[in-house]
């Protein structure tokens, strides 16, 4: 779906997704520190948001001119503080500068495109980070077409633990696994990987 479409959907309803963040996300992330962090295809802004209110420096970056002002109007209402960016995330530039020092976090949740395209975006995310910083990623994994509930359903947008190892670069690999995530309709199954510079 391109970025009108996204458009349309976000606008025909409150939230497409819920407000609180990815419990996975949250239950790795909630004990961290605060620092700067990126917020890659944010949509609608739920992980910026939540990352705000923790005391985290935020930039959230999304093609959705929707997604990101409905973003941008529960962070005023909350009283939060976010860096929102209007720009396609497979050429917008994710680090601000060459003597940017980077995030300290980058959070890439449930962006799934053509494995060349996602290979990229990966790479680039590792290219943000600070030294010593953390890409979390988490999609839907490749066996959830067979294993699980939900989620596209085309093989060539969908990782695996493998994949997102193999698109690090060489960052230091420290978690590359499935994890089952409860829906109403059953388990999906996600990947789960986070990534250090």
């Amino acid at each position: 779906m391109d970025a009108a479409g996204w458009d349309a959907r976000y606008a025909a309803q409150p939230l497409v997704w819920s407000a609180e963040p990815n419990a996975t996300f949250a239950g790795l992330v909630g004990s961290w520190s605060p620092g700067r962090a990126l917020d890659v295809a944010c949509g609608e802004g739920r992980t910026a948001i939540w990352l705000a209110s923790r005391g985290w420096d935020v930039t959230a970056v999304d093609f959705s001119a929707e997604g990101i002002a409905k973003g941008r109007r529960r962070a005023a209402a909350e009283g939060l503080s976010v860096d929102w960016v209007v720009g396609d995330v497979r050429t917008a530039r994710l680090r601000a500068s060459g003597d940017d020092p980077g995030y300290d976090l980058v959070a890439l949740l449930y962006l799934h495109l053509v494995h060349d395209e996602m290979a990229d975006v990966v790479r680039r995310c590792v290219e943000a980070l600070a030294h010593g910083g953390r890409l979390v990623v988490v999609a839907h994994d490749v066996d959830n077409l067979t294993r699980g509930v939900g989620g596209p359903q085309d093989a060539s947008v969908l990782p695996s633990a493998d994949l997102l190892r193999q698109w690090t670069g060489g960052a230091t690999v420290e978690r590359a696994e499935q994890v089952l995530r409860p829906t109403p309709d059953g388990d999906a199954v996600d990947v789960l990987m986070v990534a250090r510079r």
